[in-house]
């Protein structure tokens, strides 16, 4: 992926209105058409309504930015649990299976 569509993705979402920071961005062409996910972080305190609206925006504005864009997933993460650490789970083990770890 061209670093710089990265970056303007970075650029167009961070613009967004609520938006504090944008933690991760995965990219990837398959065939003329891009296909994204973007995890933004957002104020702790907003409302789940109001969250979703941040992030219908993100992806409205993305759509605007990038023509060549036919999905876009956006992760909405509070301040306190922002970026990709936060979303491991640890080793444990259920339903009789051995320990495990998911990343």
């Amino acid at each position: 992926m061209d670093p710089h569509v990265v970056d303007d993705i970075r650029h167009a979402a961070v613009r967004v209105p609520g938006v504090k920071e944008v933690t991760e961005i995965r990219a990837r062409w398959l065939g003329h058409r891009l296909h994204a996910e973007v995890n933004v972080t957002l104020p702790s305190q907003i409302t789940l309504r109001d969250a979703h609206l941040v992030a219908e925006e993100v992806r409205h504005q993305l759509l605007h930015h990038f023509k060549y864009l036919s999905l876009i997933v956006i992760h909405v993460d509070p301040e306190e649990k922002s970026g990709e650490r936060h979303h491991r789970i640890e080793k444990h083990s259920h339903d009789g299976l051995p320990a495990h770890s998911h990343a």
